[in-house]
């Protein structure tokens, strides 16, 4: 990805954002060719020239100081996961081409999350790859696939694509215009942190052009570590449930985190994803539970 033309592209969006009263300014009812504020009244309030920071937003200023990106950032009133966005874009891009490594999850990892028997864990990649999953977590967010599928780069789950491509996904999810949101934001992170990672890339193509909703959600930049969240699902198997996830970063395997799902204890939601798990642990097969039958769908 052109990190470049990412670093102005999120300039502008944010600039859109705000209307002149809220940095400030009086809004004499001029007309706007566009929303938001504009350059030189953005510069004006950073302390900035206009020619500086329009460089900036052009991305041809690499070497902007942590003084001039703070003060931008406080114009756009950033919260602190969008300043570490800008941080990112705005550095210098190395010379060389930095080698993006193929993922692949360690023993002890697989080992981890297997031992979380009946609390549904899995490992996440950078381009959202679902790496490993235990037996709980597939029943709870697709048991329309293959169990094995994480193991074979070739039917390797995507979270992205599932969630715009895959109308199980999206029926799995009561919330499930939150749920897309935060998954364009972050792949956002992700493409500024690895803009060589050329799947990535083709990826996010992909998602463009197979999906509106994608393709729109893409234009706002939203930018979201989504470390930890608490959504309502509606499986098809066991019914309803909310549970509240927990994303783990793990530092000697960058850009890969596990992901653990916990219910509120002795709640209705607790009772589900214990039936939900027995199933899962027995391999009684979904078409065969409560004479439910689960229709396969392709997310590739």
């Amino acid at each position: 990805m052109n990190r470049q033309s990412e670093l102005g592209e999120f300039l502008r969006s944010r600039r859109a954002r705000l209307r002149p009263e809220d940095a400030g300014l009086i809004d004499y009812g001029d007309r706007r060719r566009v929303p938001g504020l504009r350059r030189e009244e953005l510069a004006r309030l950073a302390g900035v020239s206009v020619g500086y920071y329009t460089r900036l937003e052009q991305g041809q200023s690499a070497n902007a100081s942590d003084a001039v990106l703070d003060a931008v950032a406080r114009v756009l009133r950033l919260n602190d996961e969008e300043w570490a966005h800008l941080q990112s874009l705005a550095r210098q891009r190395p010379k060389a081409r930095r080698h993006v490594r193929a993922e692949h999850v360690r023993p002890s990892v697989r080992q981890m999350i297997d031992s979380f028997v009946g609390v549904p864990a899995l490992v996440i990649g950078r381009r959202a790859d679902v790496l490993a999953w235990n037996r709980t977590a597939h029943a709870l967010l697709a048991g329309h696939l293959d169990l094995e599928a994480p193991g074979k780069p070739s039917t390797q789950p995507n979270l992205a694509r599932l969630a715009f491509l895959d109308p199980h996904t999206r029926e799995l999810y009561v919330d499930w215009k939150r749920k897309a949101r935060d998954v364009v934001a972050y792949l956002r992170v992700s493409a500024a942190r690895w803009p060589d990672d050329r799947r990535l890339t083709e990826l996010v193509g992909e998602l463009s052009v197979h999906s509106t909703e994608f393709a729109a959600l893409w234009s706002t930049h939203p930018v979201r570590e989504c470390a930890h969240n608490t959504r309502d699902y509606q499986h098809p198997i066991v019914g309803a449930l909310t549970l509240s996830d927990e994303l783990l970063h793990l530092p000697d395997d960058e850009g890969q985190r596990v992901v653990v799902l916990n219910a509120e204890p002795g709640s209705p939601s607790a009772a589900a994803l214990s039936l939900l798990s027995g199933m899962a642990e027995t391999r009684v097969p979904a078409q065969q539970a409560d004479g439910v039958t689960t229709r396969p769908a392709a997310v590739r």
